[in-house]
């Protein structure tokens, strides 16, 4: 798609680059591409690296999904995110989940007052840490499955239900849950139904020598310069609803629904696939794979979602939506070898 079919087929809105004409999509593209560049130059005044780390929780917040980050503990998972949040002046909340958590500790609870004018008692509603912009569920796995089950509604509708009343959460609302992945004494694998509720799965490694080396420099000296905001939360849920509306073609979404398909057990699927996958990817993996391909594209600047742009998002979209069999485990098959294996087996065309 071509800058002048952008202009011509994006529906105009109010809002103006000048004050006194609406901006076109292709203006809003250009627009959330610098604001990545100062976003990630306001990042790295704390984070070393994490290049690609970054783009995944990038992607994620524009296409309005949630990210489950997994790595051992000490690589700056927790600060990324309140930072982006920072850098985004968007409110920030977190839960540090443990055995004991309760869901009125996440969701909140009606308490009982008395009126001081009539006297009379009555029930107010006291949010809980669930309401906010962005949420970090710490090590989410350590709480038992009820309460890993109360971000289920926030997560999938935006909203909460607690003593009998519904409760909408304010836009852009994004969960990022962290798993510790080497103590899985006393922990809770996330069941299926949720796991398939992330948009991604970020697998966060170990910095190189080199980064490891600056992270030391900088946490051992003097404090460095806070980052600044780079956009408000007016222009986040504008540059959010653009990404739904980047144009797609037919083969880029054939792509992606194959890519899915080949993950299910079944004959035709590959050898890899057969023999170490109990359940592959269900439909929403697909629509992942092409809204993240979409975000992806427009946060480089490009006008439509390409072949390349699935293809990239193929294991953080799907490693946490296929399921192992025991075989995959006592022989050491991780879900990543298997999307390999798929992505040999649907090649680019």
């Amino acid at each position: 798609m071509d800058e002048a079919a952008a202009r011509r087929d994006e529906p105009r809105t109010s809002g103006a680059n000048d004050g006194t004409r609406p901006r076109s999509d292709v203006e809003r593209v250009q627009e959330l591409a610098a604001a990545k560049r100062a976003i990630e130059g306001e990042l790295g005044k704390r984070i070393v690296g994490q290049k690609d780390v970054i783009d995944l929780l990038l992607i994620a917040l524009f296409a309005r999904g949630h990210g489950l980050f997994v790595g051992v503990p000490g690589l700056a998972k927790t600060l990324l995110i309140q930072s982006l949040a920072e850098v985004l002046s968007l409110r920030f909340g977190r839960i540090q989940f443990t055995p004991d958590l309760m869901p009125s500790d996440i969701t909140g609870t009606d308490v009982l007052e008395e009126d001081p004018e009539t006297g009379r008692r009555v029930f107010r509603f006291v949010a809980g840490p669930v309401f906010t912009n962005i949420l970090l569920a710490d090590e989410i796995n350590r709480t038992p499955p009820k309460t890993q089950a109360a971000l289920l509604q926030a997560m999938a509708e935006g909203r909460v239900t607690a003593g009998g009343r519904t409760h909408a959460l304010e836009t852009p609302y994004l969960v990022f849950a962290t798993q510790n992945p080497i103590e899985q004494e006393g922990t809770y694998p996330l069941p299926e139904a949720q796991l398939d509720r992330f948009l991604v799965q970020v697998d966060v490694g170990y910095p190189s020598e080199a980064e490891e080396l600056e992270i030391v420099r900088r946490t051992t000296s003097p404090v460095a310069a806070s980052p600044q905001p780079v956009l408000s939360r007016a222009q986040i849920v504008e540059l959010q609803e653009l990404v739904p509306r980047v144009p797609v073609a037919d083969h880029v979404v054939a792509h992606a629904v194959a890519l899915a398909r080949a993950s299910r057990p079944a004959e035709g699927a590959p050898s890899l696939v057969r023999e170490y996958l109990s359940f592959g990817a269900g439909p929403r993996a697909s629509q992942a794979l092409v809204l993240g391909a979409k975000a992806r594209a427009v946060l480089d600047g490009r006008f439509a979602a390409e072949i390349d742009d699935v293809r990239a998002l193929a294991a953080p979209t799907l490693r946490h939506r296929l399921v192992p069999s025991f075989r995959a485990e006592a022989e050491g098959i991780r879900t990543d070898d298997v999307v390999r294996a798929i992505l040999d087996a649907v090649p680019a065309r």
